[in-house]
């Protein structure tokens, strides 16, 4: 474990890879960690430095109160990255995650060297969806995020998948039982108050927009808006639910690559 010290608290992180190779960030989702990424690891560190974090309020790092904003996360990450003296980065973003790259492409595409965001949206749901969550997560605390985690798995993968692969679905919904109930209820604030719908042509760095065909939580339609509204986007769709890196496995890896490699 690794941790840079932000002005309120530890920020948890990870390296890994060639230490003169180009950086590449991943960013986890709303209620993971930064192990949300190993499948990724070993193809990934073939080519790059991969920088894997636990956004505020998750894993290892900081809670702080809450509500969170996506602007505050990712002037974490400028932290992160001022903190580790690297000037630009590849950044690999998922729901969440996604989010924080968009804010970042938006506001310090200086910093970046290509985009990658997954399983995201410029606007994900609505109040209606997030303030009962908030409200039952900080009132029932860690019984919530046991029933979050039990709900989980029919959100982040398909069927078949959780069928054939339980083990693997089941590292991954551990990861939301043993989040920060306060840290949580901050980070689904920051998720709702997001939208970034009219700043998208902002983005001035290669983007990648990848989503799964499966995908309740953030259908297509929510990647393909990012896409046609970010001039030269790509865009690559995998059969797969909210978590594609996890369910699409190499054949995600393999496309993220081919694009960070172009550029």
């Amino acid at each position: 474990m690794a941790f840079v010290q932000l002005a309120e608290g530890e920020l948890n992180y990870q390296l890994d890879g060639p230490d003169d190779a180009p950086v590449l960030v991943l960013s986890n989702s709303l209620g993971t960690d930064l192990h949300m990424w190993d499948a990724q690891i070993d193809a990934f560190t073939r080519q790059f430095r991969v920088l894997r974090f636990d956004t505020r309020g998750h894993g290892k790092s900081l809670v702080t109160p809450g509500p969170y904003s996506i602007e505050q996360l990712g002037r974490d990450v400028l932290a992160l990255l001022d903190a580790l003296h690297i000037e630009r980065a590849h950044f690999c973003g998922l729901s969440m995650g996604g989010l924080i790259g968009q804010w970042l492409g938006i506001n310090a595409g200086e910093r970046l060297r290509t985009l990658v965001v997954c399983n995201t949206a410029a606007k994900i749901g609505d109040p209606s969806i997030w303030n009962p969550r908030i409200e039952t997560v900080l009132r029932d605390g860690a019984a919530a995020m046991v029933a979050l985690r039990d709900a989980s798995i029919a959100r982040w993968f398909t069927p078949d998948f959780a069928e054939a692969n339980p083990a693997a679905a089941k590292k991954i919904t551990d990861m939301l039982a043993a989040t920060s109930p306060q840290g949580y209820a901050a980070n689904c604030a920051a998720v709702r108050d997001a939208d970034f719908r009219d700043q998208l042509s902002a983005i001035k760095v290669p983007l990648l927009v990848i989503a799964g065909t499966e995908d309740a939580v953030t259908p297509p339609a929510g990647g393909r808006f990012i896409q046609d509204h970010v001039p030269g986007a790509e865009y690559a769709e995998f059969y797969a639910a909210h978590l594609s890196n996890v369910q699409a496995g190499a054949d995600f890896s393999d496309r993220v690559l081919a694009f960070l490699l172009a550029h």
